[in-house]
């Protein structure tokens, strides 16, 4: 790379974060889980609505018209997601947003990503969920993924 990063400025731009974005969390060894065990994510059909959100948020596109929520509610009432949970989302998202791009879109991408997070985490709280007995409130199991 030539150390000079660009702006976010059109759905490809979106798309390649998407990607590089999900090619960490799948492997996480603290939300992948979710996202293979529990939600077992299509990538290649998930990849299209998500960036049709981001490039909505981001370049003003009009172009999803979904809801975010109530996938990561319905994943809420299966696994208990916990604060946590979003903290890692949100620093893996930061961390290739920074890897990628430099701006006011990214900046953006960073900014609305943590209103998310927080709002999410925040609605989630009030949905019952399971609770795992082995874990404390705000701990967080740690797995492996990709080793099969």
């Amino acid at each position: 790379m030539n150390g000079v990063l660009h702006d976010i400025e059109n759905r490809d731009d979106v798309e390649r974060l998407v990607r590089a974005f999900y090619g960490r969390a799948l492997t996480d060894p603290i939300i992948g889980w979710i996202f293979t065990d529990v939600a077992k994510l299509d990538l290649e059909a998930h990849v299209p609505d998500i960036t049709a959100f981001w490039e909505t948020i981001l370049l003003g596109a009009q172009s999803y018209s979904g809801g975010a929520f109530a996938p990561h509610a319905s994943l809420h009432r299966q696994v208990g997601l916990q604060p946590g949970h979003f903290e890692r989302w949100l620093a893996l998202w930061t961390a290739t947003v920074d890897e990628l791009f430099a701006g006011e879109r990214a900046s953006l991408a960073k900014a609305h990503a943590v209103r998310v997070a927080r709002a999410f985490s925040s609605r989630l709280a009030a949905i019952p969920s399971p609770r795992d007995p082995g874990h404390s409130p705000g701990g967080l199991p740690i797995t492996q993924h990709g080793s099969r």
